[in-house]
């Protein structure tokens, strides 16, 4: 049998679950959906739970690579596909299983944007704390998936703190559910922490429930810069020895303002004059406050003279934070053949891992451009190429690698994007963990035929 006649009849199998509208093998659409130029046999687009289940009923039978996918915004990450038989989209799992204002908890289906959930809950003056890029097309299974989080990490913590249960279809087809739409649980296996973060490797998730937090009535950031990163630090230190209890601690590295400068107006709250400094000469600390003017006053006296010359509030400080958490997909608009990994570690790690990132750009002839939550030690770090463009492969091949190098042996670095011909050349996730033994047995256990997002994840 021809691959066509074959891609046809699965293309009329799947129409029979979600329906004509809703299964395509057209190369006009499914090449559209390629992955590091992998294009999928068929995409489909189940309306419901049950449908996801027929789809995955049908795949695991014949053995069929499945990936799932929602807004398209993260599938840039991870290892190149072997093949993709299914590309099974998650966008019309839409609806608003539940919220009560009252209760602080919504549920969701995962192809719901995080854009529409905050517009759902705005009018409540509540709050779900996942900041992404591209909030519009960035789906809530997109975000569990990925493990996604922004710089509201520092005080609400990331989406295993926050979610709650979790709706779900294992490869075989069957509908489970892990955790509740109430904050407290029953005991046992965590599964709904197991699926968060597995890339789609694991299940399809289908819905999701979350605790909601009030919007803090009133907000301020304050902007700190230094000449060099070891005043950075000490000025993290000192906020994190405080009695602040600040909601973001961001950092912006001197490259970095470069991609959000436009939004860096903060002034002084008595003379009304711009006070920061051009982009790429300081680093700079942002320290996220929200309270009461006798709060905010509080926030000025222990944070000294190095932040409280410069505010920002209102419109602007909204705006400001929404550039920040674009950081990842305004490095591609500005560099398309740039490299992004996120670098995680322990807080005394920071400044060495932001120290080796600057080397391993200035050697390979990249600019370094790093943001993150350095409260968590959670960094997003950027290599955009400065001289030859396209760089060779070896030149992020030796970033990565000397990058790796550095990172303690409880730190990781993870490509999270980088052009495909240097992608060949490495492993995005790094080193192997320690764990991998258990976590193989996770997936054989869940994936026996190894259907799900096949080469996509560490193994």
């Amino acid at each position: 049998m021809s691959p066509t006649v074959a891609a046809a009849g699965l293309a009329r199998a799947l129409a029979a679950i979600a329906g004509e509208a809703y299964a395509t093998e057209d190369p006009a659409r499914t090449t559209s959906f390629a992955i590091d130029e992998v294009v999928p046999r068929a995409a489909v687009e189940p309306g419901s739970a049950a449908e996801v289940a027929a789809v995955l009923q049908y795949a695991h039978a014949r053995k069929l690579v499945v990936a799932p996918a929602g807004g398209f915004t993260h599938q840039h990450t991870g290892g190149i596909p072997e093949r993709v038989d299914i590309l099974l989209r998650t966008e019309r799992l839409k609806a608003v299983e539940h919220y009560d204002p009252g209760d602080m908890m919504i549920g969701v289906g995962v192809g719901t944007t995080v854009a529409e959930v905050e517009r759902k809950i705005g009018p409540h003056q509540q709050i779900l704390p996942l900041e992404t890029a591209q909030p519009e097309r960035s789906t809530i299974g997109g975000a569990l998936a990925t493990a996604t989080h922004g710089p509201l990490k520092h005080a609400y913590g990331g989406l295993r703190d926050y979610c709650t249960g979790v709706r779900f279809v294992t490869a075989d087809g069957k509908i489970a559910k892990a955790g509740a739409k109430v904050v407290k649980n029953v005991a046992g296996y965590d599964l709904m922490k197991l699926l968060i973060g597995s890339y789609g490797t694991m299940a399809v998730i289908t819905g999701a429930s979350f605790k909601l937090f009030p919007r803090p009535p009133q907000m301020r950031t304050f902007v700190a810069q230094f000449a060099r990163l070891a005043e950075a630090m000490t000025f993290r230190d000192h906020v994190l020895g405080s009695p602040l209890t600040p909601v973001c601690l961001e950092l912006v590295s001197p490259h970095a303002q470069a991609i959000v400068a436009e939004s860096f107006h903060p002034v002084s709250p008595n003379s009304g004059e711009t006070r920061v400094g051009p982009p790429g000469e300081t680093w700079r600390v942002l320290v996220r406050a929200a309270g009461s003017d006798r709060v905010l006053a509080r926030y000025r006296a222990e944070l000294g003279a190095a932040a409280a010359a410069s505010e920002m509030g209102g419109d602007d400080e909204a705006q400001m934070w929404r550039s920040v958490a674009e950081f990842p997909h305004t490095l591609f608009e500005r560099s398309r053949n740039a490299m992004l990994l996120r670098v995680d570690v322990a807080l005394q790690d920071v400044a060495p891992m932001l120290e080796a990132a600057e080397r391993a750009a200035l050697d390979n002839s990249f600019l370094c451009a790093a943001t993150g939550r350095i409260g968590v030690g959670s960094l997003l770090v950027g290599f955009a190429p400065i001289a030859v463009d396209p760089p060779s492969a070896m030149q992020y091949v030796n970033a990565v690698s000397y990058l790796r190098s550095m990172t303690p042996r409880d730190g990781s670095a993870i490509v999270l994007r980088c052009p495909l011909e240097a992608k060949r050349y490495f492993n995005v996730w790094g080193s192997t963990p320690n764990d991998i033994g258990t976590m193989k047995a996770l997936k054989r256990a869940f994936d026996g035929e190894d259907i799900l997002n096949r080469g996509r994840f560490l193994f």
